[in-house]
């Protein structure tokens, strides 16, 4: 294409006539203060530069020679843009659309496009495109399996002990015993003496008042609470009562009390009466709870395994044995004999009462 210069109505007139139609302009380099220093970085093999004519405007001289691709070098003429550097391939997610329904087809010259928001994961990088790891819970540490054993063995061993709210007969009972117990260590002994002989169910007090002396009996720890029968009673009594409930295990205590104090003090009284023993004999101090602990005792062993029921028959009748060898205070090892066997006897009914309770919650 050649252009020539108008001088008609062009302001210079003739210095513009002597002036070139148009001023080839100096080619110029691509990469300019931009570009770094150092050697040229180049296309790799098999690039394919494009046309000359598609990249820079022609020029025109003023002989109307237009520069072939030959005059020009293919560094000057190739764009920043077109300069391949070897430059690390990186994914990148393209932009998802927000509108639901079938994923977009991929385009040329965005590369493929990304799944939709939903089924990309937590943890998508922002620049790279590329799905971190969700990071996995932490394993548990070795405590964890310490601390849970402690808990379990703390919620077992508080079931052992009365509560308000399940065992409120041990548990109410038990408070009795304490003050009792605390009032006869630390109380006035004459007072102490008093009280106990008037709590006595021997054969005078049987004879006038059963009722308020076997009752009153039963408010007594014979050895107070560093006896052994203070602990069995809280043990046997709430784990009995967390079996069968509160009024049955009630009734378990005092058939065992009066019934094993009745079979002790009526042989005394016929004793007397033929002359066998004196009659001090009627005034005899018989006060405690020990008769109906082993009653609760022998029921309790009814509804244990088979192991356990006859470790704890054989160690507590290996107990009572020693106390009838010894002899003595032949009625009251006499009298926990018969105690033990009254519950004993009464399996029957406590694994019927268990087996309700356990219906019912």
């Amino acid at each position: 294409m050649r252009l020539e210069a108008e001088t008609r109505g062009t302001p210079g007139g003739a210095d513009a006539a002597e002036r070139p139609s148009c001023r080839v302009p100096a080619p110029r380099a691509v990469d300019d203060e931009r570009t770094p220093a150092g050697p040229r970085p180049t296309a790799p093999p098999g690039a394919v530069a494009p046309p000359v004519a598609a990249l820079r405007p022609a020029t025109v001289t003023p002989g109307g020679a237009v520069p072939t691709v030959a005059a020009v070098s293919a560094a000057a003429v190739l764009p920043r843009a077109a300069v391949l550097r070897p430059v690390a391939a990186v994914p990148t997610l393209a932009v998802v659309p927000e509108a639901a329904g079938a994923p977009p087809e991929a385009d040329a010259s965005t590369g493929p496009v990304a799944p939709p928001a939903a089924a990309v994961p937590r943890g998508v990088g922002a620049r790279t495109g590329l799905t971190a790891p969700l990071a996995a819970p932490a394993p548990p540490g070795p405590t964890a399996p310490v601390v849970r054993s402690w808990h379990g063995i703390l919620r077992r061993a508080a079931r052992l002990l009365p509560t308000p709210a399940g065992t409120p007969f041990t548990f109410g009972y038990a408070l009795v015993l304490l003050a009792t117990s605390l009032y006869a260590e630390f109380g006035d002994p004459r007072t102490v003496a008093a009280l106990l002989h008037a709590s006595s169910t021997d054969v005078a007090h049987l004879s006038r008042t059963p009722s308020a002396a076997l009752l009153a009996s039963a408010l007594w720890v014979a050895g107070g609470l560093s006896s052994p029968y203070a602990l069995g009673f809280v043990l046997v009594l709430t784990a009995l009562e967390r079996r069968i409930g509160a009024w049955r295990t009630a009734g378990v205590f005092a058939v065992g009390h009066v019934g094993a104090t009745l079979v002790t003090q009526v042989p005394v009284a016929v004793s007397v009466v033929a002359g066998h023993l004196p009659e001090t004999s009627l005034h005899r101090l018989d006060y405690g709870i020990s008769f109906g602990l082993l009653a609760c005792v022998g029921a309790l062993a009814g509804l244990l395994g088979p192991v356990v029921r006859g470790a704890v028959l054989v160690w507590v009748g290996a107990m009572l044995l020693r106390d009838l060898v010894a002899f003595e205070d032949p009625l009251t090892a006499w009298g926990h004999v018969l105690a033990l066997l009254i519950g004993v006897a009464g399996w029957p009914l406590a694994r019927r009462a268990a087996g309700r309770a356990a219906a019912s919650g």
